[in-house]
């Protein structure tokens, strides 16, 4: 079953626009994460969709999400980390204290994602790949 992407766009706001803007920097596309999907987000998306060949609306859409996204496990490091990192003290407040944001996947993030991968029904292995990642990027659509 293929995975159905949010469509993030201008003037959108919110947790899984954090998402999109970690990503980019990721990507070294480094803008600042403030959860605004404004003119430097959306020149970010176009930039990143030209390199990737995909039409540069703009927008995050059912193309652009997979090609954005990059898996992490314990081990990884960057800004990739810090969006799940970042998602944990937003979906699980219980997390915020002990879960820094610092893009260092080590074992107290291995144990939020599998936390989180259990509370979603989604295969409980640590890896944040492209399921986990869409049940993230879906969470502004469902709260």
């Amino acid at each position: 079953m293929a995975l159905v992407w949010p469509v993030q766009k201008p003037g959108d706001v919110g947790h899984s626009v954090q998402l999109v803007q970690y990503l980019l920097g990721a990507h070294d596309l480094n803008i600042l994460v403030d959860g605004v999907y404004g003119l430097v987000t959306t020149a970010a998306v176009r930039d990143f969709q030209t390199r990737y060949r995909l039409t540069p609306d703009g927008e995050v859409g059912q193309r652009t999400w997979p090609a954005l996204i990059v898996p992490v496990r314990t081990g990884s490091r960057g800004d990739a980390v810090r969006a799940v990192q970042d998602a944990a003290s937003l979906l699980d407040p219980d997390y915020r204290w002990t879960l820094l944001v610092d893009g260092e996947f080590g074992s107290r993030t291995d144990a939020w994602v599998r936390h989180y991968q259990f509370s979603v029904h989604a295969v409980v292995d640590g890896e944040v790949g492209p399921t986990t990642w869409n049940h993230l990027a879906r969470v502004d659509r469902i709260s």
